[in-house]
């Protein structure tokens, strides 16, 4: 709720000057602040300085003066700045904020330089301004600087929307995350969490023994996964190139080399398809690969990695989505994706043989699959309709068809599957991860096959990585490999519904559009 003593300053000049006193004031909020920038210029010359010098932030400030008794004023003189959200008793009171904190400012007659007190009138709420003063805790135990010198350092030129309420307009949010932020504590909050989490993975991944490489964005050729790329083209080259949709060949390249046995890179990756409340075409993975490790591995390592980022944030493992409890103790349930759709259907995938006889029997239970569609397509089209929904808590499904898993090595006595598992949580997915295929010949029949179907669905741009193969033809060691969806995981870490809300500037259609 607002309190009822804050208020905007309203568009008053009093006196500044003997051309303050006659000047003819608009009733607009955005010209009275152009008409006080001109005054402004006139009166102190610069009204945005280059060096200004702090001497403590206003957490740092709060921090330091924590026990100052209420009614007690020190003798320390500080420096602060920060944007002014509320001003009372025409500026004699104001509260300003850095990205830290706010803290409260006094200006009086009694403390205050004239020059400063001049200044009053002319700052309105969403200027940036500086102030020097000594330190007090008031009798209602406000931290505040009794302000000796004020020093505008930025005129805001369109009025802030009411702190008290933010932005209402979701696609206004969105579009305009500036304004967002600085008037919604938990959209601030959510981006603040979002930079620990990355920050986490990463120190994760190294103090686990990983080594971070960056690997290109642009490609000549386009692989690593199934999905449509966003064209450009590179003029020097005369070259047309292909946004990264994953960084899994040059990464697989990389442990070929013998740089290191465990590589990571936390990277953007673009893939020109749908957009809805999990999907974003542009987009954060965290993609791994670990020399002599498997898909087993693999999964110790993202509880670990889960588990703490859940830490991190939260002090628990245990924290709230929505109306759910969701908890990343480890370790996860972990179940083969035959077993599930066994357990939700009643159809064992494991005694059917052919590709007819899985069309049968998805038919049979009312699943409409594809006339062409394979035995291991008919198992993960089911899946995705009856298990995927119901895996609220966190849990690895292992085990999935070699029709859909090219990279991928099989499971000991059973050729139809791969190891191979993906992590779901509030039925999302949110990593990927395999005992990496490194066989060269099987690698490059896989890839054919692959590309076969891609030219197939019209996909005719779509080449093979002879790069990629020639590296493999070297020789890749044995190899778990990972890819974590870095904004899905920050969405349950911060309680989001929507991708939107954790991406710092989505992309938007044109206003005119």
């Amino acid at each position: 709720m607002r309190p009822s003593s804050a208020r905007r300053i309203e568009p008053d000049f009093k006196t500044m000057n003997d051309k303050t006193e006659t000047a003819t004031l608009s009733s607009d909020a955005t010209e009275v602040r152009a008409q006080k920038l001109k005054l402004l210029r006139e009166q102190i010359g610069d009204v945005y300085p280059a060096h200004f010098h702090r001497t403590m932030t206003n957490a740092e400030l709060a921090a330091k003066y924590e026990g100052l008794e209420p009614d007690t004023e020190t003798a320390d003189v500080v420096t602060v700045a920060g944007r002014v959200y509320s001003s009372r008793n025409s500026g004699m009171f104001m509260d300003i904020h850095d990205a830290s904190a706010k803290i409260q400012i006094f200006s009086h007659k009694d403390v205050t330089s004239e020059e400063a007190r001049s200044l009053l009138p002319m700052i309105d709420i969403g200027d940036i301004i500086g102030v020097t003063g000594v330190v007090r805790r008031t009798k209602r135990g406000e931290l505040t600087i009794n302000a000796q010198q004020i020093t505008m350092l930025t005129k805001s030129l369109l009025p802030m929307p009411e702190k008290w309420h933010g932005l209402s307009d979701i696609e206004l949010r969105y579009r305009k995350r500036h304004l967002d932020i600085m008037t919604n504590e938990e959209s601030k909050l959510r981006f603040q969490q979002r930079s620990r989490i990355v920050s986490g993975i990463r120190r994760f991944m190294e103090n686990d023994g990983f080594m971070e490489v960056e690997t290109p964005m642009l490609h000549s050729v386009y692989g690593g996964a199934t999905a449509e790329p966003f064209k450009t083209h590179h003029n020097t080259l005369k070259l047309d190139m292909y946004l990264r949709i994953a960084p899994e060949l040059f990464l697989k390249r990389t442990l070929v080399s013998g740089l290191t046995d465990k590589v990571f890179e936390i990277n953007r990756n673009f893939r020109n398809e749908g957009v809805s409340t999990r999907h974003n075409p542009e987009f954060t993975m965290m993609e791994c690969y670990w020399a002599y490790a498997d898909y087993e591995d693999i999964m110790d390592l993202v509880e670990r990695l889960f588990s703490t980022l859940a830490m991190s944030i939260h002090g628990s493992t245990e924290f709230a989505f929505g109306d759910k409890q969701i908890s990343f103790k480890g370790p996860f349930r972990r179940v083969p994706m035959p077993d599930a759709v066994k357990e939700a259907t009643g159809i064992d995938f494991l005694a059917i043989k052919t590709d007819e006889e899985a069309r049968s029997a998805a038919k049979a239970a009312g699943f409409a699959v594809e006339k062409d569609a394979t035995w291991g397509e008919c198992l993960a089209f089911i899946f995705e309709e009856k298990v995927e929904g119901t895996l609220i808590q966190p849990a690895h499904v292992t085990h999935f068809p070699k029709d859909i898993s090219p990279f991928a090595k099989e499971v000991p006595g059973e050729p139809r599957l791969v190891e191979r598992f993906e992590t779901y949580c509030n039925a999302w997915e949110l990593g990927n991860a395999f005992s990496e295929l490194n066989d060269p010949e099987e690698q490059r029949a896989r890839m054919v096959e692959q590309l076969q179907q891609a030219h197939a669905r019209g996909e005719k741009e779509k080449q093979l990585d002879e790069e990629f193969l020639d590296a493999i033809d070297q020789g890749m060691p044995p190899a778990g490999g990972l890819g974590i969806g870095v904004d899905r995981l920050i969405m349950l870490l911060t309680n989001s519904p929507s991708i939107r809300d954790i991406i710092l500037f989505p992309a938007r259609r044109n206003k005119a559009d």
